[in-house]
Formats: C-alpha cells, sequence, structure tokens
C-alpha cells in the first residue's frame, strides 16, 4: 500500500503520515469550503445559470482540479474557482461591460488553453519577469478591497446614495444587521484560529437569519430548502459557449485579465505556501520550487474543466496554507480536499440555502486576507507607489477589476517614463501600455 501512495501521490512512509496528510486535506476543505455557498451566490445576479447547477459545477470544478494536483503534481494544494475571478466574471464582464455569462465562459477557456500552451513552452517565465512586482502586490490588494465592497454591497451595509454615489446603509435591521453581526462572528472565529472559522462562521450566520426578519418582505431571511440531494446537473451550462466575439478587443482583454490574475496568483499562492513552510530554501529562486510547472500545468487543466463544466476560472487556493500547516507534504494531502468535495456535492439544499447576507461576512474577511501584499509595496518611490495606489483603488471604485489592471500598467509606464526611467520600463511593458491606451481611446 505504502509503494502505491508513493507512486500516486508521492508519498514517503519514511517522512510523511496518513493520518497527517487526511487530516490537513480536510483541514484544508474546511477552510475553503465557503466557496460552495459564495460561488452560486455571486452567479445568481446572472439571468440562465441555475445556482444548483452553478453548486455542481463548483464542487466538479474543485474535484477535478485537486485530483490533478494530487495525481500529477503530487503537491499538497486544493483548487477551486477563485474568489476575485468569480467577481470579475460576473460584476465587470456580464454586468460591467453587457456581455452574456456565455462569453466570460468561452474567455476562460481561451485563458486554461493559453496557460497550457504557456506553461508547457515555458514563456510563462518571461511573462512573470516582465510584469512589475509592484503591479503583482497591488492587483492582490485591489481585488481584496473589491471582493469586499461586492460582500457589503449585497448585504446592504453600503447602498446607493444619489448625492454621495455611496453611504452607509441601515445595520439596525434586516440583511445588513445579519451580516454586520456575521462578520464580527465570523472575525472571532478566525482570530481564534479555528478550523474552517470563515465557513463556520457563514453556517452560524445563516441560522441567525432564521430568526432575523428582510424588512421588505416580512419573510425570515434565511429560507431553508432541504439538507440532501442529488446534485443538480450541469447541462445548463455544459460548453455553452459563445463564439461571434471571438477575434474582438475586448475578449482579448477579458482573456488577458483573467490569464494575468490567474498566472500571478497562482504564483504567489504556491510561493507563499512553499517558503511559509519551509518547503523550499529560503534564498531559493521561484523556478527552484520543485514541481513549479506541473502545478501551473494543473491549475490549467482545471481552468477548462471548469470553463466546460461552466464556471469561472479554477485557481490554486492560498487556504491551502491551512493544510501544509497541518503537516500536509504529499498529493494525498489534496487527495483527501478533493474526496471531501465529492461529498460536498450532496449537500447542495444547504449551501444554497445560505443568503447574501451570511457570505458577505466570508467575502470581507477573504478581502482582508488579500492586502497584506500592500505591506511589501515600496511607498517611498513614487514611481512604483503612484500605479500600486491607482491599481488598489481604482478596481473598488471603478466596480472593475480590468481597469484596475489597465490604468495600473499604462500609469506604471507614464510615471517611470516622467521621471526619467526608461531602463525600468520593459519593451512588454510599453507594448502593453500602448495597447491599453488605444483601448481608451478608440473603444
Amino acid at each position: 500500500m505504502e509503494h502505491a501512495l508513493e507512486k500516486l501521490f508521492g508519498f514517503d512512509p519514511l517522512k510523511h503520515s496518513i493520518r497527517t496528510e487526511i487530516l490537513a486535506g480536510v483541514t484544508t476543505f474546511l477552510t475553503m469550503a465557503y466557496i460552495l455557498a459564495v460561488n452560486p451566490n455571486i452567479f445568481s445576479a446572472l439571468p440562465g445559470m441555475p445556482s444548483g447547477s452553478v453548486f455542481t459545477a463548483t464542487a466538479l470544478a474543485a474535484i477535478i482540479g485537486t485530483l490533478v494536483m494530487a495525481l500529477y503534481a503530487k503537491k499538497p494544494f486544493a483548487l477551486a474557482p477563485g474568489m476575485g475571478l468569480n467577481a470579475f466574471f460576473v460584476y465587470t464582464v456580464c454586468l460591467g461591460m453587457g456581455y452574456s455569462w456565455q462569453f466570460a465562459l468561452t474567455a476562460v477557456l481561451i485563458e486554461g488553453i493559453i496557460f497550457i500552451l504557456l506553461t508547457i513552452t515555458n514563456v510563462r517565465s518571461l511573462l512573470l519577469k516582465a510584469i512589475p512586482g509592484t503591479l503583482n502586490k497591488a492587483i492582490g490588494a485591489g481585488i481584496g478591497l473589491f471582493i469586499a465592497f461586492i460582500g457589503m454591497e449585497n448585504s446592504g451595509i453600503i447602498v446607493n446614495n444619489d448625492a454621495t454615489l455611496v453611504s452607509l446603509g441601515d445595520i439596525t435591521e434586516g440583511t445588513a444587521l445579519l451580516a454586520m453581526v456575521g462578520l464580527f462572528i465570523t472575525a472571532g472565529m478566525v482570530m481564534a484560529k479555528v478550523r474552517g472559522g470563515i465557513l463556520w462562521g457563514i453556517l452560524v450566520t445563516t441560522l441567525m437569519g432564521l430568526f432575523i426578519k428582510d424588512p421588505s418582505t416580512g419573510e425570515a431571511i434565511t429560507k431553508l430548502g432541504g439538507f440532501m440531494s442529488v446534485p443538480d446537473s450541469v447541462e445548463p451550462l455544459f460548453c455553452k459557449f459563445e463564439w461571434s466575439q471571438l477575434i474582438s478587443w475586448d475578449m482579448l482583454v477579458v482573456v488577458f485579465t483573467f490569464l494575468f490574475i490567474d498566472m500571478f496568483d497562482t504564483m504567489g499562492t504556491i510561493i507563499g505556501v512553499h517558503h511559509g513552510a519551509n518547503m523550499v530554501e529560503t534564498n531559493g529562486k521561484r523556478d527552484e520550487i520543485p514541481g513549479m510547472e506541473k502545478m501551473f500545468m494543473a491549475d490549467s487543466i482545471a481552468t477548462v474543466a471548469g470553463a466546460c463544466l461552466g464556471t469561472s476560472t479554477t485557481t490554486t487556493y492560498v487556504e491551502s496554507a491551512s493544510g501544509v500547516g497541518e503537516g500536509g507534504r504529499t498529493g494525498l494531502t489534496a487527495f483527501a480536499t478533493a474526496v471531501c468535495f465529492a461529498l460536498a456535492l450532496f449537500f447542495s439544499p444547504l449551501f444554497l440555502s445560505i443568503p447574501g447576507a451570511a457570505t458577505a461576512p466570508a467575502l470581507i474577511i477573504v478581502g482582508v486576507m488579500m492586502m497584506p501584499s500592500v505591506s511589501r509595496i515600496h511607498w517611498e518611490d513614487y514611481c512604483k507607489a503612484i500605479p500600486a495606489f491607482l491599481t488598489i483603488i481604482l478596481m473598488p471604485l471603478c466596480y472593475s477589476i480590468s481597469d484596475g489592471i489597465l490604468i495600473g500598467v499604462i500609469s506604471y509606464v507614464l510615471c517611470h517614463a516622467v521621471a526619467g526611467k526608461f531602463k525600468d520600463i520593459s519593451i512588454t511593458m510599453w507594448v502593453l501600455a500602448i495597447l491599453f491606451i488605444c483601448k481608451y481611446i478608440f473603444i
């Protein structure tokens, strides 16, 4: 058996424990299972995407991606449709730019295929070196603010105001009250380092919603629709691609943004978790992490599979650090996480009964978790600080991840050019800046 585990998952009986690996996998699942509630809630803003089907697609994408990571890369990382990428899919591409969700799924498919090609040809390394680290850090923080803003808006904590654009909602009743109470319950669990604190926070807030009424309807905010059932079919979403806009500027921008965010998000997660768990030498370089290309390949295959199933970009989750922190070191950890997602498939009524007010705290807490990268930006260097600030602030204010990235790239090139620091601008950045400027002028 040990020989089989070694062949399948890279498990070494002299270094690893089966019990530890399995417990680590369960821990990883508990810390990221909130996506099963959050993803259907976010996609509910789009007509034609049934919540039950989105739930099934989310779980299947997580299972497929995590199994590929376990069996091919043999690493203790789990994958699922990414936070931030799902928001970009729904709120920027579909609701902001006015495209159909079929168009967005097509962009995700193309991005996944390109990611595979970039990984095979090693062009990925060249692209990573061309994009400044400052923008990479700023993008993560900007997406964090954007996600938190979405949570506050969906729960009524932040509401529209014709005089000031936005203002604080009535947090003394209804969904806003539930979300605020849930936020501090969830925060308390996270601060107490409770395993799966975010998920438990969602569940507790959902239960509280049974006793808090929505003033507009007079009904309880939470409406339980059951506990277990056979998973809904993904047929309404399966391979629903739209090819009419395949050759267009907007498709190029959307595909590039998906690719850009996915690439750096995955790289940051892999590198950060490896270094944090001492799985690589502290002075090691990015590409010295063993199995890097296989992990990227698992990520890209999962994205293609997720697009076919009907969900946004599937990516490696930073919550995998929780399992690694429990001692997970091999693909057996990821396999255990995949099994947990498979079991969760049969609890769709429970997850789909969770209201937006209960997932809002999770979005806000995840936003907080994405902010530490701000501390690694060189704020004293205005050539770097100004583009980083614009990238961060424009994402929530423009309600667009892509606008934040595009303006960030343009401002980076212009700031360095005005300062005479031409050596710090790569040819790739010049080309991207010119293309993005043309986008705003002519489109």
